[in-house]
């Protein structure tokens, strides 16, 4: 049984969590045993996208994510971290998918106003974003793997922020 502090909180407001934000329409909130300290292995991302806005592929080593769709529409697109072959779920209000710990994921809103839920089974989820693996992998590393040119696979990743989350670039 988890041990709560001598002040319990049982209550929070989002609205002052900012996990990640792009801009007025492209956020993130964040709910975990940090802004709730009586949750026991359950947090949440509040996610408000634009029309055409991602969140880029990643994943959660430590969690699975059950993600909900409040209003608009999204894509859903999961990969079988054991076949290799994606599966894409379009979702609007009401309907959820479930992504399991691990598998490479991204959702893609469609409407403007998208408000998605992604709670997960983990106090605090980890995740590993593309854009991470991608900058911060040598070129060199690259190049050697599979047998590409060091030089255009550094041009090609040269414009990837790193920590992206939300994509696509201002820019």
């Amino acid at each position: 049984m988890k041990m709560i502090s001598n002040n319990p909180h049982y209550a929070a407001d989002l609205n002052i969590s900012p996990f990640f934000k792009k801009n007025e329409k492209n956020f993130i909130n964040i709910l975990s045993s940090k802004q709730l300290n009586t949750l026991d292995d359950l947090s949440m991302l509040d996610i408000f996208l634009s029309k055409d806005h991602i969140i880029e592929p990643h994943y959660h080593p430590n969690a699975s994510e059950l993600t909900y769709c409040v209003s608009g529409s999204a894509t859903i697109s999961i990969m079988n971290i054991d076949t290799k072959l994606f599966q894409h779920y379009t979702i609007t209000a009401g309907q959820v998918v479930n992504i399991p710990q691990g598998w490479w994921h991204y959702q893609i809103a469609h409407t403007d106003d998208t408000h998605l839920q992604g709670i997960f089974n983990a106090n605090t989820p980890e995740v590993v974003l593309g854009s991470d693996i991608l900058t911060a992998t040598p070129t060199d590393v690259f190049a050697y793997s599979y047998g590409i040119n060091e030089q255009q696979w550094a041009t090609a990743v040269n414009d990837i922020s790193p920590t992206q989350l939300i994509g696509p670039p201002t820019e």
